[in-house]
């Protein structure tokens, strides 16, 4: 069978992920400066789509390592309602694979005229959100074909965590970033055939995160919409108690993201009580009562354990689409690039 261009895509995330290391410091190393002679009391993230997702992993590493807080701002309060927003002393990041959406690049100018000191991270320097901002961060991951953003995904946040990591000058965080390229390779041989056979007949599926890993549970819903053809809702395994876990009866599938930090005994204990109701729980990062356990990296710093599950979910999705018959590079009614307003 030829392979697809999704599966290339997702092969190339390693070196994408080593490049963008190697080839972006002297542009993150200004940035950071930047950022730490202003001292931001806020940043602020600007991105739809996959780009969102990994603005809510940012937000999350941002949140934790650094106690500044993060709030995603809606491209459509500039584009739409024209809206200028007071932002004297904040940070805006933008992420955007093409940089042209119009909305992101309008937010982006707002942002500046109000005040914010703007980062661009995007595939395309020259692109008008790159223009827009006061740094930009080059991804460097080569032409990605496919419509299902993969490793555009992963680089756009290993990019914004080395702009953390460079900001807040912290040693570990830079030291796992700098293993990181290896530890992916990793999670593209792991091996998830059980989940891949529960779902190759499903309806639909609920896949939990908390943290940074839920920001990958995002991820993880979005492809398994647009290139399985599979409703997919994602949740905090705190949120899912409330409601959301009323619809978890017999044999629901629920794929359960769990990583070696502070949050994981509650993923567990969630894990555990939605297998309790009859669910098909398969977990990551630790072994529980009623869950089939999923392999994953083990001993990753816990700010970049959910990428390399994000990774390995990649490389099972392609799979997953064409056992379940459908071609992940031509998603229905999806293009490349999505220009909104």
């Amino acid at each position: 069978m030829t392979q697809t261009r999704m599966a290339r895509e997702v092969a190339e995330i390693p070196a994408a992920a080593a490049r963008v290391l190697d080839q972006t410091g002297p542009a993150v190393r200004q940035a950071a400066a930047a950022m730490r002679r202003l001292d931001p009391g806020l940043l602020i993230t600007v991105a739809r789509g996959s780009s969102d997702h990994a603005a809510t992993y940012l937000k999350y590493a941002v949140e934790l390592l650094a106690g500044v807080p993060v709030a995603s701002v809606r491209p459509s309060v500039a584009s739409v309602y024209g809206r200028p927003l007071r932002l004297k002393g904040a940070v805006c990041i933008g992420i955007s694979q093409s940089g042209q959406s119009p909305d992101i690049v309008e937010m982006m100018q707002a942002a500046r005229t109000g005040g914010a000191l703007s980062v661009a991270i995007t595939n395309h320097a020259n692109s008008p959100m790159g223009a827009a901002a006061s740094h930009c961060l080059d991804l460097q991951a080569g032409v990605e074909q496919s419509v299902a953003a993969t490793k555009t995904f992963v680089t756009s946040v290993v990019a914004g965590l080395s702009l953390l990591a460079e900001w807040q000058q912290d040693a570990a965080l830079l030291h796992a970033l700098d293993k990181l390229p290896g530890s992916l390779e990793k999670a593209l041989q792991l091996d998830w055939s059980p989940l891949a056979a529960r779902l190759s007949r499903a309806h639909s599926v609920y896949v939990l995160g908390r943290g940074p890993a839920f920001a990958i549970a995002n991820e993880c819903a979005l492809k398994l919409k647009e290139t399985c053809g599979l409703h997919a809702e994602s949740y905090s395994t705190a949120e899912v108690l409330h409601g959301p876990a009323a619809l978890v009866q017999a044999q629901f599938p629920v794929l359960a993201l769990g990583v070696g930090d502070a949050a994981l005994p509650h993923v567990v204990t969630t894990a555990e009580r939605l297998a309790s109701q009859g669910a098909d729980v398969f977990l990551t990062g630790r072994a529980s009562q009623g869950a089939t356990l999923l392999p994953s990296v083990p001993d990753l710093h816990p700010l970049v354990a959910p990428l390399a599950l994000g990774t390995a979910f990649y490389s099972f999705v392609e799979g997953l689409a064409r056992r379940r018959g459908f071609d992940p590079d031509t998603p229905p009614h999806l293009r490349k690039v999505t220009e909104t307003v």
